[in-house]
């Protein structure tokens, strides 16, 4: 066409005609590069995205949210224009220069297509959930990073003129410079397929790691850091590679368990400790937790003395209940029937080591729960009914005196 029009404005003896047709393909380049812009951006999109966004697939709706379809278009766009000015124009410097521009361009819009689509499918992963044992973002940011690197790298050839060979068989000697510079994405890559290769750490887990100050509940997992929310709603950064160098504790297993642990001791009073008689054994026998138990004991207890001709008249000779005993099967009994406490896990009440607080009487089991709230609600209630019902066995709870106590004793003095 553009021969065709140079000797037609020839044969008319046309002055500059050469400077006219390259005129006339400049704005016919400009015309068509609008024209296919704009039904392609303000026409053919706009049904696309509606299309989209209206779909049932969700895969269908996160391409609506990313520019991913406009970043191919200009980049497609730039290749179009570079056929255009090799077709149209003559070969020259100017032309040269417009397409090495239009290059660049095609280039900077490959990488932002790049991005769109890791975008895309990291939204989509995480929306159905299955980037939870897999650390998409860390890799993605790699990706991101390695093809920003690869197009940086084909930029500055064109810039130069040179070949990509040349600049990578440059980067040789850089290695230990690079290595440096990228020492905390290429560690926190290694750490993050490690902990996805061993399920150590997920978005969504309890993580606890007091060296960092971290507590809470981790909302991101990165190439170089990993966010965590504490209960607080405060937000640690943790380095990635650290969860593989340091330790740490995830409470995963328990809420994957479905019980959450309770390990509380109550102090009691050793002076408080002392044989039942017979009154208090009456009393006790009142309780339909502790009827069963206490007959068998009794039958027990007659049937040894007999057997063995002891007096058990004296607390000396033979055996005898204890009210700290009898009050440690009564928890017993009491966490065996208590709803809220799981039966199909450790369930035990034991005596520890006495010290100077007194005789610690631990309560060892695990709710059908491990919702905080209503952990913390079961376990108050438990240890509310210890405080209260340990007097009914004539067990005093250890409290160190307070300055009310002394002015107690100093009136009852």
């Amino acid at each position: 066409m553009r021969e065709q029009l140079l000797q037609w404005l020839s044969g008319q003896n046309y002055p500059n005609s050469e400077l006219v047709v390259n005129l006339v393909m400049i704005s016919l380049i400009v015309l068509t590069t609008l024209l296919l812009h704009t039904l392609i951006h303000y026409v053919l999109f706009r049904v696309l995205i509606n299309k989209l966004r209206t779909s049932r697939l969700l895969f269908l709706n996160i391409l609506a949210e990313h520019r991913l379809f406009n970043n191919l278009a200009l980049t497609i766009q730039g290749l179009l224009l570079v056929v255009q000015l090799r077709i149209w124009l003559p070969e020259n410097v100017w032309r040269e220069g417009f397409i090495a521009v239009t290059h660049i361009w095609c280039l900077i819009f490959a990488l932002f297509s790049v991005f769109s689509l890791l975008d895309t499918l990291q939204t989509y992963l995480f929306r159905r959930n299955l980037a939870q044992h897999f650390p998409v973002r860390g890799l993605v940011q790699t990706i991101k990073l390695l093809a920003s690197i690869a197009i940086g790298i084909l930029l500055i050839s064109l810039i130069l003129g040179q070949s990509p060979l040349i600049l990578l068989s440059g980067l040789g000697a850089m290695t230990a410079v690079l290595m440096l510079v990228f020492k905390d994405p290429i560690l926190g890559l290694v750490a993050g397929i490690q902990l996805s290769a061993n399920r150590m750490l997920n978005v969504g887990d309890w993580l606890e790691m007091p060296k960092y100050g971290a507590d809470g509940s981790v909302v991101d997992i990165g190439l170089t850091t990993v966010k965590v929310r504490n209960w607080d709603n405060t937000v640690t950064t943790l380095p990635t590679y650290a969860l593989i160098s340091d330790s740490f504790k995830n409470w995963r297993a328990m809420s994957e368990s479905g019980g959450r642990r309770i390990k509380r001791a109550v102090y009691l009073d050793s002076n408080s400790v002392h044989f039942l008689n017979a009154e208090e054994i009456a009393h006790l026998q009142q309780s339909r937790l502790l009827n069963d138990y206490l007959d068998k004991r009794q039958q027990d207890i007659r049937e040894f003395h007999q057997t063995n001709h002891i007096d058990h008249n004296s607390y000396l000779n033979g055996r005898h209940l204890t009210n700290l005993g009898t009050f440690r099967v009564y928890l017993q009994q009491y966490l065996h029937t208590n709803r809220h406490i799981r039966k199909d896990m450790t369930l035990m009440v034991r005596q520890l080591d006495a010290s100077d607080k007194g005789i610690p009487l631990e309560i060892y089991c695990f709710t059908n729960t491990v919702l905080w709230g209503e952990y913390e609600g079961i376990q108050a209630d438990i240890f509310d009914h210890i405080y209260a019902v340990a007097k009914e066995f004539k067990l005093r709870i250890y409290q160190a005196p307070s300055g009310y106590d002394m002015r107690r004793m100093g009136r009852d003095d």
